[in-house]
């Protein structure tokens, strides 16, 4: 499917879902982290598949990637800067991990754990606006150089999907730890997901 250029009435109702969203993370993470966490989205963005894999170039990123499943197709990859994820480690764990030691299984999977409920929070958002069940799959975590980790979530696609990318900014006991959230849905699944959400 060629780019889809959003109207200020789709944009609005998609900002309007994905606000909602991160809402609802911010409260699940809270009871996660046993701390006081906010998240705003400052900016929300609809990017051309093939223009995307540029936007973080050489910085070091921790990616979770999750499948969608339910009446929309498509996956959605949450990016954390290197640094961004350490934090949020050391705020959950007491710790962050080892200078340059691969993630431990624990780390990992604290990880996975933050990815699924910002993943959680944006399908359900999403799903209750179009009246659907949406969830995600088990996140699959990696990490490397940021235009790598997006080239290889975009690989299936035909290069001219149209990528949502919401900067979230995470606020946890008065720490920012911001990163990027990238809705990339199924190319059948776009045109009905916009119409449905104005509805």
């Amino acid at each position: 499917m060629a780019h889809h250029e959003l109207h200020d009435g789709e944009l609005n109702a998609l900002t309007h879902v994905c606000n909602t969203g991160m809402q609802h993370a911010a409260v699940a993470l809270s009871q996660l982290m046993g701390k006081g966490v906010s998240i705003q989205v400052p900016r929300l963005q609809v990017l051309e598949g093939s223009g995307v894999t540029h936007l973080l170039g050489a910085q070091e990123v921790t990616a979770l990637q999750l499948q969608i499943l339910g009446n929309v197709r498509g996956s959605i990859l949450i990016l954390l800067i290197r640094e961004n994820a350490q934090r949020i480690l050391e705020l959950l764990l007491g710790q962050g991990p080892k200078e340059g030691e691969p993630l431990s299984e624990m780390e990992r999977a604290t990880l996975m754990e933050v990815g699924n409920i910002l993943a959680s929070a944006c399908l359900n958002a999403l799903g209750n606006s179009l009246k659907m069940t949406l969830l995600p799959s088990v996140p699959a975590l990696s990490t490397g150089l940021g235009s790598d980790v997006l080239t290889r979530a975009l690989e299936r696609s035909d290069g001219d999907e149209t990528v949502v990318m919401i900067d979230a900014m995470f606020s946890v006991s008065d720490s920012l730890c911001g990163g990027s959230i990238f809705l990339i849905p199924a190319p059948a699944s776009l045109g009905a997901l916009l119409g449905a959400l104005e509805q």
